[in-house]
């Protein structure tokens, strides 16, 4: 009996270079429900235009709204300025919110992150072991449940690691089909919501005072959307 493909899974990192932390964030759901996800999302981009002057086709890159250095909106609603300045902070971090609830209550959406830590000069090898670990728990579950994935992520393609990763699997048994699809995340609606993922958990794991009030999104938006509830250690 053929397989079934029941999961894409769109992926995205962060972490923290300077201490050798390398976080992957994922959200995924099955293809019939790719319409109706992403709907959703989109319902949300024509609301933070009609209210925020967002663009639809503006990248919300979490890392740059959020801290205020992403200039995303065409006009600042008039609450986020005082006395002719512009609070590009709190205005990111209210976006965030709107989008961490279109993740909470977006139907058929499931999502996760898992995280490793190791030497600050041996990055690169922490974030190739890292992704080898989730690619592995992927076959393992896609094993159990005798079905098929595809794994779409940001990227350009040109860090072969990706792909070598896939590539060591043995493929007659391999459950992931294809290596890692890249996309780009300034067009990809997907992949930004998988950024917003991996950089609330990021935010929970790496917590430091310039993101404090970040620390409480993981656990308070997306647990009741993660199978394992928090990010988990690999």
């Amino acid at each position: 009996m053929p397989l079934p493909l029941d999961r894409l899974i769109y992926i995205d990192d962060s972490g923290h270079p300077k201490s050798g932390l390398v976080v992957y964030g994922w959200i995924e759901f099955s293809p019939d429900r790719w319409s109706s996800v992403l709907r959703t999302w989109l319902d949300l981009r024509k609301r933070l235009w009609r209210e925020y002057r967002i663009p639809v086709t503006e990248e919300l890159h979490t890392t740059e709204y959020v801290n205020g250095r992403g200039r995303i909106s065409t006009k600042m609603p008039d609450r986020f300025i005082h006395n002719g300045i512009e609070f590009w902070k709190d205005f990111g971090r209210e976006v965030a919110l709107e989008c961490l609830e279109t993740l909470r209550y977006t139907e058929g959406l499931r999502l996760g992150a898992v995280y490793r830590s190791g030497e600050p000069k041996a990055l690169a090898q922490t974030r190739t072991e890292t992704y080898l670990s989730l690619v592995n728990r992927f076959e393992s579950e896609l094993e159990e449940s005798n079905s098929l994935a595809m794994i779409l992520m940001d990227g350009d393609g040109t860090d072969d690691s990706y792909k070598n990763t896939h590539r060591s699997l043995e493929l007659s048994k391999r459950h992931v089909i294809e290596d890692a699809i890249h996309l780009d995340s300034k067009t990809s609606q997907l992949v930004q919501m998988a950024d917003l993922v991996a950089w609330s958990a990021n935010a929970l794991i790496d917590q430091h005072p310039k993101n404090g009030f970040a620390q409480d999104w993981y656990p308070k938006y997306l647990s009741e959307r993660d199978p394992e509830r928090l990010p988990k250690a690999i």
